[in-house]
């Protein structure tokens, strides 16, 4: 079965995420609408926005050099993609919530859970991709043990734990394992580059 398919469906998927995403930055109506100081309560909507926005585009970009390293799919391997589109898909979601009411303690926690399941259900999708090409495969090769990957996954349940504490830990939580993968994760390219392919 080629990878085309799944590829073309997972970016339209995730290029729809984003403008459902934005749809929640309203435009201020009613007097001085036009003044700066307008914008001021859309400032934790923006920032929850920010945040989404560069976790979708991590992902995506992840997403495409992981299916850039496969040879081929199957149905497993379209079952944990739809699997992980189903989290990204409830990112919208979270991040409307956790921003209109300004990083609360459950619109947080939830926001960490669902990029926790992200995280969970990216994890099945490369292993299970790994399953499939072999053990001396380049996806396997290049994701090794994936130390990164659990790092992030033990941040996040840390972060949904300290959200009912202090949510704004929790947030800053969020920030640095954007930041960590941000960083551009050149293992599955480089190993590309590797093998000639």
């Amino acid at each position: 079965m080629t990878k085309g398919r799944l590829e073309a469906f997972s970016d339209g998927v995730i290029a729809i995420i984003i403008t459902i995403m934005v749809l929640e930055l309203k435009v201020p109506h009613g007097a001085q609408a036009d003044t700066p100081q307008a914008l001021a309560p859309l400032i934790p909507v923006f920032v929850s926005y920010l945040l989404s926005f560069i976790y979708l585009a991590i992902y995506w970009n992840n997403h495409h050099h992981m299916i850039q390293a496969a040879q081929s799919v199957n149905g497993r391997i379209l079952w944990a993609n739809i699997h992980l589109l189903f989290w990204l898909s409830l990112i919208p979601f979270v991040t409307a919530w956790m921003g209109e009411n300004h990083f609360s303690t459950w619109p947080v926690a939830f926001y960490g859970f669902v990029l926790f399941m992200n995280a969970v259900s990216y994890t099945i999708l490369s292993r299970t991709l790994i399953k499939h090409h072999g053990s001396e495969s380049v996806l396997s090769k290049a994701v090794g043990n994936d130390r990164k990957g659990n790092v992030s996954m033990l941040l996040y349940l840390s972060a949904i734990f300290l959200s009912f504490a202090n949510s704004w830990v929790s947030f800053c939580i969020y920030f640095l394992v954007a930041i960590i993968w941000v960083v551009p994760d050149r293992r599955i390219e480089k190993k590309l580059i590797e093998e000639g392919e």
